[in-house]
């Protein structure tokens, strides 16, 4: 197949996007197909006859590397002289060339449904949710209403758009940007005086914040594929809280996998995230995040992430691995599942 793989963008989770697109780019090839690896923002900027002929040329993106904090997308954007559309030279006349488009994006110019919803227009097939799944569940407020119509539990929570005045709220609370990823502008408020400070940094990234009630409890998360739940993985922060550098600095987090909660809860778990991909109208794949307050044996689903991180050493990967499926078969059936919606 010639594919397209589209990662980097103009989200706070660039550099993860670029590491995921370099791996499942890497994958695929192995596996014998055409593939060109391209950042959605800078395109691809040499000239070509044909569009094909693209898919033979094997080019990386520079360093795949993860800081540990995210990129400074001032300077992402000063290397295009045009840098008002998302959407870099070349990349609609490659992904139209391509039997189906890769995405390896994360956050919110890449999950929102945006891209999904160009593709859609232009006719072009792609990996992953469509664009309504994946602007339903970018969105947590959006989101969060729809679990608690579909009785599935999620922390009580405020939104705020920027110049309200900070409701009297319990502490300890949880304040986010609305549709954020990757823990990006996410702190853990303990005190009154944290919550101004905590309200500034979610304000930098996103107009719309949550203010959500603090869960304390076991944090475990499931990916979905095809409707069906994968194995459960349990997350433990070596230190904090499962924020940006805890995800991806190497031996910041313990990551079971399979979880060690034993049969009914993880039975119980894995109908959770089935009925959290049913409910935001997510199709493909997805990663839904829960906490386990096991004190009052209560499952709290706090997210769904469209477009889960796809590094080797990813959490869906992990699932996979347990599964006894490696990284390009992964790939691959991320492919063929996506490739059911454009046969009907």
């Amino acid at each position: 197949m010639k594919i397209a793989v589209l990662c980097g963008g103009l989200s706070n989770e660039r550099d993860v996007s670029i590491s995921t697109g370099t791996g499942a780019a890497r994958a695929l090839r192995a596996l014998g197909h055409q593939v060109v690896l391209m950042d959605l923002f800078l395109g691809y900027p040499r000239p070509f006859a044909d569009a094909s002929e693209v898919f033979t040329v094997r080019e990386e993106l520079g360093s795949a590397a993860i800081g540990d904090h995210s990129p400074d997308l001032d300077e992402v954007r000063a290397m295009r002289p045009d840098p008002e559309c998302i959407v870099g030279p070349n990349v609609l006349t490659i992904c139209r060339a391509a039997d189906i488009v890769f995405l390896a994006l994360h956050g919110e110019e890449g999950e929102n449904g945006k891209v999904q919803a160009l593709l859609d227009l232009h006719g072009i097939p792609y990996t992953g949710s469509g664009y309504l799944g994946s602007a339903i569940a970018m969105n947590k407020a959006l989101s969060k209403m729809l679990l608690r119509e579909n009785g599935i539990a999620t922390p009580q929570s405020v939104t705020l758009q920027r110049g309200d005045t900070a409701p009297d709220i319990a502490l300890p609370c949880v304040v986010k940007p609305c549709s954020g990823g990757s823990s990006v502008g996410t702190s853990i408020v303990r005190t009154a005086d944290e919550l101004d400070a905590a309200l500034a940094l979610a304000f930098r990234y996103e107009a719309k914040v949550l203010i959500e009630t603090y869960i304390s409890g076991r944090e475990l998360t499931v990916g979905v594929m095809d409707g069906r739940a994968m194995p459960v993985i349990e997350i433990i922060p070596k230190s904090g809280f499962y924020d940006y550098k805890n995800k991806y600095l190497a031996g910041a987090t313990d990551e079971i996998c399979p979880a060690q909660i034993g049969p009914e809860a993880t039975a119980r778990v894995q109908r959770l995230a089935e009925r959290v991909y049913a409910a935001l109208m997510i199709d493909v794949y997805c990663r839904c995040d829960f906490l386990w307050d096991t004190a009052a044996d209560e499952i709290y689903c706090l997210e769904a992430n469209t477009l889960p991180g796809m590094t080797p050493t990813s959490l869906i990967p992990q699932m996979a691995a347990a599964e006894g499926m490696d990284y390009g078969a992964l790939c691959e059936q991320i492919i063929a599942v996506s490739m059911k919606k454009y046969r009907k």
